[in-house]
């Protein structure tokens, strides 16, 4: 069953398979904002005149239980049917007969597939915003934590000053804030109603787009019918974008993680049950977990630029080539959960390793120590850079370890600013509102 199909239409099945492609596949995610959408499209019909209000309401009860269906797993798209479309409006004309073939009254595939994505997108971008706050809060609570835990920080892989594991973990909190920014737009592009633009020019039906708007809690709506469709894509990549950050952000953590791992740096451990061993080497503990969080994380970073290729040379109006932005979009929205998720589960158990920079190797990350220390007794910045830098170069620098050891933690390493970050991610988060 075809929406568009007329008697003496038939399709190559060859062709059939190449254009329906994968669709049906991620179709099944949308089946429940498909129904969602018909259900105020229906009410607002009723309430217009294009339907009576017995038959709206027939309509309505029926595709309510089509939606409890839903929620129970117990629907399918048949495998002679084209769509997700094609399937609920089958459905509903099988259980209410004739009045379902008034659902489709003022509206087109390109705008019903259009609010279903919509729908979609801002559903998995509060999804997506709910589970990064929890990674949020579990790195402020573990740079609180681990904020009297000093490690070597490092600058072109170099030894460079004394940082702290409270430092490092705040700052990937704070990062996540800025990450949420581009989440915040993509979610307010994705909470507009392009439902009753059509086949993108409108319709001559009496429609009324505020009324479908309010029923399914959009912001607002688009209000030129032809940018209605031309939504479809840009939408995706916006999120694209938002995911993209996020990504970025949790591939350098695990970078990190597995360059802290390793035996010659062994700055952190982890469980055993965590990491996996080598099969023929008993004393291998790899960070597989955090290297493929990595992996598909930069995979995820390519995304909008995929998007990107698939848009970019696209005339106004729908086109077919849309509908491939499903399969590059959405398995990537639900890797990211994953991601997300197993990094909550390592940074859980993570182990911290004492008294790292007690070492010999990293007495020089506190010359900058030394200098100020000079600076601070009247020699100028310059002269007293170079006085330490000779001390250096000569092996005849030695700096008071505790003395060190106390001037970090007054200093900036003992200021977390975790508070100040704290409100910043609530600000962020209002606007999801």
């Amino acid at each position: 069953m075809k929406l568009w199909q007329k008697e003496n239409t038939s399709v190559s099945e060859l062709v059939e398979k190449f254009t329906v492609g994968r669709d049906k596949e991620f179709d099944a995610l949308l089946a429940q904002y498909d129904v969602q959408g018909s259900i105020a499209h229906v009410k607002m019909l009723g309430e217009v005149g294009l339907m009576s209000k017995e038959e709206s309401a027939i309509a309505v009860k029926a595709l309510e239980e089509i939606a409890e269906e839903i929620r129970s797993h117990k629907f399918e798209i048949r495998s002679d049917v084209e769509d997700v479309h094609s399937q609920v409006e089958l459905m509903l004309t099988e259980r209410i007969g004739e009045t379902g073939k008034k659902i489709h009254s003022g509206r087109s595939r390109n705008d019903q597939v259009a609010v279903d994505i919509k729908l979609y997108l801002r559903a998995e971008v509060l999804n997506m915003k709910d589970e990064v706050k929890e990674l949020f809060d579990l790195l402020i609570e573990q740079s609180e934590k681990f904020k009297d835990k000093l490690l070597p920080g490092y600058t072109h892989l170099q030894i460079a000053m004394p940082s702290s594991f409270g430092l490092w973990l705040g700052a990937y909190a704070e990062s996540l804030v800025d990450d949420l920014e581009f989440l915040s737009a993509a979610y307010h592009i994705a909470n507009k109603n392009p439902l009753g633009s059509g086949a993108g020019y409108g319709s001559s039906f009496p429609l009324d787009r505020k009324r479908t708007t309010e029923l399914l809690g959009f912001k607002s709506l688009n209000h030129n019918s032809v940018y209605a469709q031309m939504t479809r894509g840009k939408a995706e990549k916006a999120v694209a974008v938002g995911l993209s950050s996020i990504a970025a952000t949790l591939s350098k953590l695990s970078m990190d993680c597995c360059l802290y791992l390793n035996q010659n740096f062994g700055f952190i451990s982890f469980p055993s049950e965590l990491t996996t061993g080598s099969s023929i080497m008993p004393h291998k503990k790899n960070p597989d977990v955090f290297e493929l969080i990595r992996a598909k994380c930069n995979r995820i970073q390519s995304v909008p630029n995929e998007l990107t290729l698939l848009l970019n040379n696209l005339p106004s109006g729908y086109h077919r080539d849309l509908q491939l932005t499903k399969e590059i979009l959405f398995p990537a929205i639900e890797e990211l959960k994953a991601c997300l998720q197993l990094t909550r589960l390592m940074l859980s158990n993570i182990q911290v390793k004492d008294d790292i920079l007690s070492d010999k190797k990293y007495k020089y990350l506190f010359s900058v120590e030394a200098v100020n220390e000079l600076v601070n007794k009247g020699v100028p910045f310059r002269d007293a850079y170079q006085q330490v830098g000779n001390q250096i170069e000569k092996s005849e620098f030695n700096f008071d370890y505790s003395k060190g050891l106390h001037h970090t933690h007054e200093g900036s390493i003992g200021n977390l600013c975790n508070e100040e970050i704290m409100k910043e991610m609530h600000a962020v988060l209002t606007k999801f509102s």
